[in-house]
């Protein structure tokens, strides 16, 4: 029997936020992105860089989920060198909770939000390759590129040079000693380790974070992660070339989408209002039209269907007309490295006639998309299943998408 060699790292990855932001009903580390959870997938990088002690600290009761996560992520190999604890009140405390389990022989801790989930393992490693080399503690950083202003109130009252600002990430890390000290000694509140162990007196450097290492933290975020795991394999984000550089070809997808008559007010359909017209039933405005050409478009560039983005658990899409579903699609491709190149649309119905009103109905819909071309055709299924009698609406689309 194999035995496994004791690290010299630890880290402990912090998983006990309740999430509320993300608004998904529960402990943002166990929410899905795709077969897998936010916990799984942060695990995923973590378990791919140096070997270390992992330590979990997570909500109460949620332990045992955490250890399942936890061991299907590490295999046979790495198994006995997970823990997982309780997290406390706030995040300082649930990182002195996994700090307090720590072996003996470790001798840099990196301490690492689950909500990171797309961290690369190569950031694992230059933050370790960096801790006491020059300071004690190592944060990853990226480049502020916005323009940064203060305000007042509503009154813009003056700029922030940015030349001097940087986005912090995890992991961070830190000396063992030096971080065990710096947490005895705290006596306020810090918004991350590296703000600790600087109020301690200790010096704290910067190596090159990384793009994929963002945080999940609202309901947008939480799709830009969807869209991403849907496009690349946890196991291929190793760095920012995946977020920056769009794939070579164009890509073409389909969609459809069918509503039954029975909604409540007016027909929404093409992004228009149809008076006088029995409304479809639906999540949203049962806009069949609309709806097919996000999951064309979905397809297309493997972010998934329009069910992983605008389900029935996301209450703002409620009532949500064209317009809405198709800017956030467009920006879901925008952020996966798509633009939209042209979309052609078949509905499927007894009523409305669209010959009178074609060409709004694609100015709307192209408007919607950016300016890209949609073309629109009808066909009344010469009254032929629930369309041809008059039950519903249905819409077969057909996209491209190519690099942006």
């Amino acid at each position: 029997m194999s035995i496994t060699p004791v690290p010299r790292i630890a880290v402990v990855v912090v998983a006990a936020g309740s999430g509320t932001r993300l608004g998904a009903g529960g402990p943002k580390a166990f929410v899905g992105i795709d077969a897998h959870s936010v916990l799984r997938h942060a695990l995923n990088g973590v378990f791919a860089a140096p070997s270390a002690q992992v330590i979990l600290v997570v909500p109460a009761g949620r332990e045992g989920d955490a250890m399942t996560e936890a061991l299907s992520a590490a295999g046979e190999e790495r198994r006995d060198l997970v823990s997982v604890v309780a997290g406390g009140a706030t995040r300082q405390g649930s990182v002195a909770a996994g700090l307090a389990v720590v072996w003996p022989d470790i001798d840099i801790v990196l301490v690492h939000d689950a909500a990171r989930a797309f961290t690369p393992p190569d950031v694992f490693e230059r933050v370790i390759a960096a801790v006491g080399v020059e300071a004690p503690g190592v944060v990853p950083v990226l480049p502020v590129v916005d323009t940064i202003k203060r305000v007042v109130g509503d009154d813009v009252v003056g700029g922030v040079d940015r030349s001097e600002l940087t986005s912090a990430q995890t992991p961070q890390g830190f000396d063992r000693a030096v971080l065990d000290a710096a947490y005895r000694v705290a006596d306020r509140e810090h918004t991350d380790d590296a703000a600790l162990v600087a109020a301690a007196g200790h010096r704290i450097v910067a190596v090159e974070g990384d793009a994929a290492s963002f945080k999940i933290t609202t309901p947008a975020d939480l799709d830009r992660a969807r869209g991403l795991a849907a496009k690349h394999p946890p196991s291929s984000l190793r760095s920012r070339a995946l977020l920056d550089h769009a794939p070579a070809v164009p890509r073409v997808g389909v969609g459809t989408d069918a509503h039954g008559i029975g909604g409540e007010g007016t027909l929404w359909l093409a992004g228009l209002e149809w008076p006088g017209e029995p409304a479809l039933a639906g999540h949203s405005d049962g806009d069949a039209v609309a709806h097919a050409i996000v999951d064309a478009l979905l397809s297309a560039a493997g972010l998934g269907d329009i069910g992983t983005h605008f389900g029935t658990d996301q209450p703002e899409f409620s009532g949500a007309h064209a317009a809405a579903f198709l800017a956030r699609t467009l920006g879901l491709l925008g952020e996966a490295g798509w633009r939209v190149g042209n979309v052609s649309v078949q509905v499927q119905a007894n009523r409305p006639r669209f010959a009178a009103r074609r060409e709004e109905a694609e100015a709307v819909l192209s408007e919607a998309l950016g300016g890209a071309s949609v073309s629109l055709s009808a066909t009344t299924t010469d009254g032929l299943g629930f369309t041809g009698r008059g039950e519903g609406v249905s819409a077969f689309a057909v996209a491209l998408v190519v690099p942006a």
